[in-house]
């Protein structure tokens, strides 16, 4: 039956703000003489961190992040150090992170993945003494965020609205120097971005080739362009194929240090395979199905895989933070 004591943590303001999720509509999903549910809903910056740190006290068996990155973020790295399952239930705007491990946004089926117990291995990225697991940013896509974070707008148009802000607001960053893979690279910056994931939300991707469980950060560093270029980047972001302009320089790498005037600004690292996600069963209901001699018929493995493909089923699951 999976999960015991599963406690979900719950951003109220999420996307639209207008969530169902209450502990009366999560237990009608839930068998009430097995699981035991407890609800917690932040209501401010950094308060799911708080959140989930109780929750590791009362003996959660999972804990259960229902919102968007932000959300993900602050119980996810809670969770880091612990045996403690993340769950994800994508409420927010972008879902980054959920839409990258194909996490639905339909409540009934990813309830159903928390109760089932599938879990994979991830990756986890790491900046300084924090910890990332969709991508981290400096310059342009840092002060987009946040732009973004200060708005009500939890929408692609309030995204798009940051994104003007910031352009506006654009300034000279002077040279940071940045280690990575043996070399030093000196630039003026417009944008340096690592991706543990191939997607920043809202389907856009400057990364689309990363993948979280190859133990490598995507990284991406953009020479200062002016307005124009700026503006082709956009439309570049938008069909996946920021790599086309010359001012983009791409990189696969376990770390690096970035600098500025001698002093490290910060040191990224990715922790390998520090996420446990693992399938352990299938939740698929079709009917006229015969079990046996669908196995029987398809030992081979890429065979197996392809009649999946063929039936266009999707794969349910849940998060595992490895200690």
């Amino acid at each position: 039956m999976g999960f015991r004591n599963i406690h979900f943590i719950i951003n109220p303001v999420a996307g639209n703000g207008k969530s169902p999720l209450t502990k009366e509509y999560l237990e009608q999903y839930f068998i009430n003489s097995f699981h035991h549910l407890s609800v917690k809903y932040s209501t401010h910056k950094k308060h799911a961190i708080k959140l989930a740190k109780t929750s590791i006290a009362e003996g959660a068996d999972i804990i259960v992040a229902c919102g968007g990155d932000g959300t993900v973020n602050e119980v996810a790295s809670s969770l880091v150090g612990t045996s403690i399952p993340l769950g994800i239930i994508p409420i927010g705007s972008g879902n980054g992170l959920a839409s990258n491990l194909s996490i639905p946004k339909n409540l009934r089926r990813a309830l159903e993945l928390i109760k089932n117990s599938h879990t994979v291995r991830i990756d986890v990225g790491r900046i300084n003494d924090k910890y990332f697991f969709s991508n981290t940013g400096l310059g342009f896509d840092a002060s987009v965020i946040k732009n973004y974070e200060s708005s009500e707008r939890r929408t692609l148009t309030g995204y798009l609205m940051a994104c003007l802000r910031t352009f506006r607001q654009l300034k000279q960053s002077g040279d940071i120097k940045i280690c990575i893979n043996d070399l030093n690279i000196l630039i003026d910056p417009f944008m340096i971005f690592a991706s543990n994931s191939n997607e920043m939300g809202y389907k856009l991707s400057l990364t689309p080739k990363a993948s979280l469980k190859d133990g490598l950060l995507d990284v991406l560093v953009i020479s200062k362009i002016g307005r124009f270029k700026m503006l082709l980047l956009g439309i570049l972001m938008v069909l996946n194929k920021s790599h086309l302009m010359k001012e983009v320089k791409s990189f696969q790498t376990k770390s690096l240090v970035l600098i500025n005037q001698g002093v490290p600004l910060c040191i990224l690292k990715s922790m390998a395979n520090y996420i446990k996600f693992r399938m352990e069963e299938f939740p698929f209901k079709l009917k006229n199905m015969n079990w046996r001699s669908l196995f029987r018929k398809t030992l081979n493995r890429s065979v197996y895989l392809a009649r999946l493909k063929h039936f266009k089923l999707s794969l349910d699951f849940a998060i595992t933070l490895l200690p």
